[in-house]
């Protein structure tokens, strides 16, 4: 017989919901998590299938069938094609690819949501990786978006990894980014410190317009202004004193410049040529965000010596500049 775990509802408990009452009963056991089990019918409400709806009334029997928590999630070794830009004993440095997620989440099970990530490859190409930052995260110092393409630094070994954070901590590491931002932005250059938060209704989400955000700095340089078939757009050189969520996309769409591509913050999904409609024109669509780690320039975490590196712009990026430009 599995382990079971029973619990009976008291008249305290009256109108409460069976997956809060579980969440409040069971301990480090999340909603998600309970509602879950309830879809698996490993929970039982007076020896049937529950719903995670149903409002006690008081005196009822809760079943639960095996360990309430999840088991633990440990990312796996897959060997996936990695662009090493950089690497020594202590470190590397690797040209992510947009669509690529860093680490899995913590909330994820042990199924697709947990391959193809940059930790999976690295788990397989590399022989040691730190651990500061736990088993889904092994190796992993700062991260980028999925759909943000470029250059990434893992650290081999815990020391390292407590140094090379502590130059992030002390915004020693220089980061550039390439970014294509909807219109034209005002002025030719300029910085947005405009401190970040959570968005309180979409968790998914960052947002400048709360109280009590992070600090964040952004610093912007015009490259190129674009007049074109599809629309005014901006070319964008951008530097980062601070690292937070989406920092760059909240700034630019803050500015009402939103980064080309990013539909999270009110990018469009697809651009339609202003030619007139006797002309053949489709609509252009970049399924990823316009924005690239281009350049790093940080110290070696144990000689000093300052390493400065380069990414190209990817294909698919100077192929969607061709696009509108043509």
């Amino acid at each position: 017989m599995p382990h079971a775990t029973t619990l009976i509802s008291v008249p305290e408990d009256a109108g409460t919901r069976l997956d809060q009452f579980l969440t409040r009963k069971l301990e480090n056991v999340s909603r998600s998590r309970v509602q879950q089990l309830i879809s698996e019918e490993k929970v039982l409400l007076n020896s049937k299938p529950a719903r995670a709806s149903y409002k006690l009334c008081g005196g009822e029997t809760i079943t639960i069938f095996g360990p309430p928590q999840s088991p633990p999630i440990k990312a796996v070794a897959e060997n996936i094609p990695l662009d090493v830009v950089y690497e020594d004993d202590d470190l590397a440095v690797i040209n992510k690819p947009a669509g690529m997620m860093v680490h899995t989440g913590a909330g994820s099970t042990d199924d697709a949501r947990n391959r193809g990530t940059l930790v999976n490859a690295l788990l397989h190409h590399m022989r040691s990786l730190s651990k500061v930052s736990g088993e889904l995260r092994p190796g992993i110092v700062h991260r980028l978006d999925k759909e943000t393409s470029g250059l990434i630094i893992i650290a081999k070994n815990d020391e390292a990894h407590r140094r090379l954070s502590a130059q992030f901590a002390a915004r020693e590491v220089k980061k550039k980014y390439i970014a294509l931002a909807h219109g034209w932005v005002k002025k030719d250059s300029g910085t947005i410190n405009q401190p970040i938060s959570r968005d309180r209704t979409r968790r998914t989400r960052m947002t400048t317009r709360l109280s009590g955000g992070r600090s964040a700095i952004t610093h912007y340089h015009v490259l190129r202004r674009l007049d074109t078939n599809y629309g005014k757009f901006t070319l964008l050189e951008v530097k980062i004193d601070t690292g937070r969520t989406h920092q760059i996309r909240v700034h630019m769409a803050a500015m009402g410049n939103p980064v080309v591509g990013d539909t999270t913050y009110g990018a469009p999904r697809e651009l339609k040529s202003k030619t007139p409609a006797n002309e053949r024109a489709c609509p252009v669509t970049l399924p990823r965000n316009f924005l690239h780690a281009a350049e790093l320039e940080f110290r070696q975490p144990h000689t000093g010596q300052v390493i400065g590196l380069k990414s190209e712009l990817p294909w698919e990026l100077g192929e969607f500049l061709r696009q509108i430009e043509h």
